[in-house]
C-alpha cells in the first residue's frame, strides 16, 4: 500500500487529456524477469503443471501395483491430508499435525504459481484489455489484484464456513482457550490452513525474487508476509488453530474489498470504485481493526481459560501454553495490527481528501508510466 495504495485509486487517464487512445496497436509483448531454471515453476504454467503431474502420476502407478493395498501410498502426502487421528470416526474423521505436512505446503506452493499465472494472464489481460488498458505495467497491476480479489474473496468465505463448524463462531474468543489443546482438527480446518501457509509463502518468494514490480511499500510488504507466516506455522505447531482461522477471517474478507475497488479504478468505473471504496473503509474497520483488538483482548485476558493442566510445555502432549507463551501470541498480533494501523492512516487519508477536494482524483497512479517507453516506440513505428 502506502504511496502506491493511494495512487492506486487514482483516474487511469489524465483529466482534460487530449491524447488520443491508440484502440487498434497490438499489445505489448508480456515481459518476464528471468529466472533459474530450477525456479521457472513459478514464472512459466508450463513447468508449474509439469511439477504437480509427477506425484499424480507416481501416486496413481503406485495404485495400480499389486502390494498398494497393504502399504500405504507415499505419493499421497503431496496433494493429500497426511497424518489421520487413528480413533476418530469415519463419520467425523480428525487430523493431527505431522513432517508429510511439509510436503502439502510444498505442493501448493506450485500449485498457487500455476494458479495464479493463468489467472494474471489468462483471464485478467484479455479483461483488462476489454476496457482499454493497454500498458504492459497497468496490465501486471490489473493482473495482481484479480489474482488478489479471487483468492480472498474464495478463502474469506471459505474462512467464513469453517468458522461455523467450530465452537468460535463469530469471535467468541473464550473458545480459543477452552479445552486447549486444539491438536485434532477437522479435515477441512487443516486442508484451509495448510493452503494458507503454501499461499503467503508463494506470495513471499514473488516479492523477493522480484516476479511483481516493486512498489513503494516493497518493505512493509515483506514485513507483513513474515509476520503473517511466522503467525501461521507458529500458530499450527502449539495447537492455536482456532484463533488462526479467526485471524485469518479477518484478513481475507476485506483484502477482497480492496482489490475489488481497485479492479474497478483500472476499469475507470469511477462511480461504482466510489461506492464500493466506501464500503471497503466500514469492512477494513470491522475486520482489521474492532476484531483484531478484541483477538489481542483475548490474548491478553482470556489466556487464563487455558486448562491448567495445558499451561506447560509439553511437546509429546502437544500442550505449549506456559506463562510466556502469551507475549509470544501477542507479539505478532501487536506487529500485524501496527501494520493494518499503518495502512489504515492512508486509508483514511484518501476518504478525507476524496470528501474534501475534487482534487484528490487527479493524483496520477506510479503506473501511470509503466509501459511508456513502450508506447513511445509504437508511436515512432
Amino acid at each position: 500500500m502506502s504511496d502506491s495504495f493511494q495512487t492506486d485509486f487514482a483516474p487511469q487517464t489524465p483529466l482534460e487529456s487530449n491524447t488520443p487512445e491508440r484502440r487498434f496497436s497490438p499489445p505489448p509483448p508480456v515481459r518476464r524477469r528471468r529466472v533459474s531454471p530450477w525456479l521457472s515453476w513459478a514464472v512459466r504454467p508450463v513447468d508449474s503443471l509439469k511439477v504437480l503431474v509427477i506425484p499424480l502420476v507416481l501416486y496413481f502407478n503406485w495404485q495400480l501395483l499389486p502390494w498398494s493395498k497393504d502399504y500405504p501410498n507415499p505419493f499421497g502426502a503431496f496433494f493429500l491430508l497426511s497424518h489421520p487421528v487413528p480413533d476418530s470416526p469415519p463419520d467425523d474423521p480428525r487430523y493431527a499435525k505431522g513432517y508429510y505436512d511439509l510436503l502439502f505446503i510444498a505442493y501448493y506452493i506450485v500449485f498457487f504459481s500455476l494458479v495464479r499465472q493463468l489467472i494474471t494472464i489468462n483471464l485478467c489481460r484479455p479483461i483488462a484489455r476489454y476496457f482499454g488498458i493497454r500498458k504492459e505495467g497497468k496490465l501486471d497491476r490489473f493482473g495482481e489484484q484479480g489474482y488478489a480479489f479471487i483468492y480472498f474473496a474464495v478463502m474469506g468465505a471459505w474462512g467464513y464456513r469453517i468458522m461455523g463448524q467450530l465452537p468460535t463462531w463469530w469471535y467468541r474468543t473464550e473458545y480459543f482457550w477452552i479445552d486447549y489443546p486444539h491438536w485434532d482438527m477437522k479435515p477441512e480446518l487443516k486442508r484451509y490452513y495448510l493452503m494458507q501457509m503454501s499461499y503467503w509463502i508463494q506470495q513471499l518468494l514473488v516479492l523477493v525474487l522480484g516476479l511483481e514490480k516493486p512498489r513503494k511499500d516493497y518493505a512493509e510488504l515483506v514485513a507483513h508476509h513474515m509476520v503473517t507466516i511466522w503467525l501461521v506455522g507458529w500458530s499450527y505447531l502449539v495447537n492455536l488453530t482456532l484463533i488462526g482461522n479467526a485471524v485469518y477471517m479477518s484478513m481475507d474478507i476485506p483484502d477482497s474489498f480492496l482489490a475489488f475497488s481497485k479492479l474497478l479504478n483500472y476499469m475507470r468505473m469511477e462511480r461504482a470504485k466510489i461506492v464500493s471504496f466506501a464500503v471497503f473503509v466500514v469492512v477494513w474497520t470491522y475486520f482489521r481493526h474492532i476484531l483484531n483488538f478484541y483477538i489481542l483482548w483475548s490474548v491478553w485476558f482470556e489466556y487464563g481459560l487455558t486448562p491448567d493442566s495445558s499451561k506447560i510445555w509439553i511437546w509429546a502432549d502437544g500442550t505449549y501454553l506456559n506463562w510466556w507463551m502469551r507475549y509470544q501470541v501477542f507479539a505478532p498480533l501487536l506487529l500485524l495490527q501496527l501494520l493494518n494501523l499503518f495502512w489504515y492512516y492512508l486509508i483514511l487519508r484518501i476518504a478525507v481528501r476524496a470528501i474534501a477536494t475534487s482534487e484528490a482524483d487527479d493524483v496520477r497512479s506510479d503506473d501511470e508510466d509503466d509501459g511508456d517507453d513502450d508506447d513511445d516506440k509504437a508511436k515512432k513505428e
